[in-house]
């Protein structure tokens, strides 16, 4: 992402064993843009808490994609998808690549990689934990339900045994999903 970055979110991706839903065709910078981040300078590292395979609904990519630009995401299936003409034009062109992983393999990718995945009809769950970057410089235009950027303070490792209240939710804030501008 050439420069300082910082967490923009996390989130535990649970496809239980023969119930997990589908996700459509889209470019994580197609929800990012709409939260007010004007640069695609933003990556997600997506790790495999289970085996991650095509049999239970493994990540799929098209192989060079983010060289496309943000592709116009609307309504599709009742989620927020690419253009599915689009992606259907893209498919022709661009390899698709079925993301199977073991537990605690990694992959990394651009916030304009289109990617999808379908349901989990195996036996067994699917979890993944992601977790989301942004280049400090593209702080996004307006507050949402992901933070802004904010310098860290390293503090000494002593800090943690030091701490008095872990469980204090003062000053902790839980987002309203009818606050998300995605949706609108």
């Amino acid at each position: 992402l050439e420069g300082e970055v910082y967490h923009y979110h996390t989130k535990l991706i649970m496809k239980e064993a023969q119930t997990g839903g589908s996700f459509v065709w889209h470019q994580d910078y197609g929800y990012w843009y709409k939260n007010g981040c004007l640069f695609p300078d933003m990556g997600t590292v997506f790790i495999a808490v289970d085996k991650c395979d095509q049999e239970n609904g493994c990540l799929k990519v098209l192989k060079g994609s983010h060289h496309l630009g943000r592709i116009v995401h609307k309504i599709v299936g009742g989620q927020i998808g690419a253009d599915v003409e689009r992606v259907e034009q893209i498919k022709q062109v661009l390899p698709l690549v079925h993301v199977e992983l073991e537990p605690g393999d990694a992959l990394f990718f651009h916030c304009n990689v289109l990617h999808q995945s379908d349901q989990n009809s195996s036996d067994r769950r699917r979890w993944a934990f992601l977790i989301a970057y942004n280049r400090a410089s593209n702080n996004p235009m307006f507050h949402h339900h992901h933070p802004q950027y904010t310098p860290l303070m390293k503090v000494p490792d002593s800090a943690i045994l030091e701490c008095q209240s872990p469980m204090d939710m003062t000053g902790k804030w839980f987002m309203n999903p009818n606050d998300d501008l995605r949706i609108r």
